[in-house]
């Protein structure tokens, strides 16, 4: 009968449209550039530039895939979504997620034996490549810096760590132009899939386990549970239910069962839960009352 709502949590599913122009100009300079690099990468022959250029590929869907969903983020509510579109910005995490997981293993696989069999690159070109990749990608997260939704700050992290790999390709191709040591090239591939392959399955395991309904790292329902049978006249607390809509966004169900008191007393009772639960992190409770004499089908569930 009684229902807890805290919708502070629902923020991120309303970006502005000044969100939406800088995802816009992220996405289109990552996108260009990208191409850029795929035909600067065949060039001079560099399969780390060729790697990196992968990596930026999958940034481009991220990048694309945010720019979208804080458009439709902007319709907010509707009478399909009763929570919003929250979801979909996770949805399309892990699909980009299984697309760097799928070309970081098939570069490890076209990289690894290079070492054995090393092809000199154009050093020179390589490192023109990968200043422009530290102009390109750092205006795009310059562009993204400071972000206030769950997309942008995904997308700037996202271009960070492309400035950081670019930084390293340029260490690489001066080690590579003054020493001639070629197996330097497909050392850094591997490096940069290793990097992208770490990234991208801890993403794929979060999103899975957001699609699953996993409980959110870091809730204890039994502590949960305990400090809630601690609160005044509660003297049942059963059929508790965790998840996390998107990664962010809390959703709690509980049945909380009193003693002894009248209407008024109860929902005391209530309001005193929603805060322990809010102190908690979750952002959206349900929580129903019943009384000691109630019979709830659920409780044994």
């Amino acid at each position: 009968m009684g229902h807890a709502h805290d919708h502070s949590g629902h923020s991120h599913g309303h970006g502005h449209a000044a969100s939406v122009s800088a995802l816009r100009i992220a996405f289109f300079v990552n996108l260009a550039f990208t191409v850029v690099e795929a035909i600067g990468g065949w060039w001079t022959g560099s399969i780390a530039v060729l790697t990196d250029a992968m990596h930026d590929a999958g940034d481009v869907l991220v990048l694309g895939a945010a720019w979208w969903l804080q458009g439709v983020a902007l319709k907010g509510r509707d009478a399909h979504y009763s929570y919003g579109y929250g979801r979909y910005s996770m949805l399309g995490g892990w699909l980009t997620s299984v697309v760097l997981i799928v070309g970081a293993l098939f570069m490890l696989g076209v990289s690894a034996p290079r070492l054995w069999t090393p092809e000199l690159p154009d050093a020179t070109g390589m490192i023109g490549i990968a200043i422009f990749g530290l102009i390109m990608n750092g205006f795009a997260a310059w562009k993204l810096h400071g972000g206030s939704s769950l997309n942008e700050r995904g997308a700037y992290l996202h271009l960070l760590e492309d400035v950081l790999g670019w930084a390293a390709v340029v260490v690489g191709a001066i080690i590579i132009r003054y020493t001639g040591w070629a197996f330097v090239d497909p050392l850094m591939s591997i490096a940069i899939s290793l990097f992208i392959l770490w990234n991208a399955v801890g993403a794929f395991r979060k999103g899975t386990g957001i699609l699953m309904q996993e409980i959110p790292h870091g809730l204890d329902l039994s502590t949960i549970r305990m400090e809630l049978l601690e609160l005044q006249h509660v003297t049942d607390v059963h059929d508790q239910h965790t998840w996390s809509l998107d990664g962010t966004l809390v959703v709690h169900t509980v049945h909380v069962v009193v003693g002894d008191v009248d209407l008024a007393q109860a929902l005391i009772v209530k309001g005193r839960a929603r805060d322990l639960l809010k102190a908690h992190g979750i952002d959206h409770a349900t929580i129903e009352l019943e009384w000691a004499n109630d019979h709830c089908s659920l409780e044994d569930h």
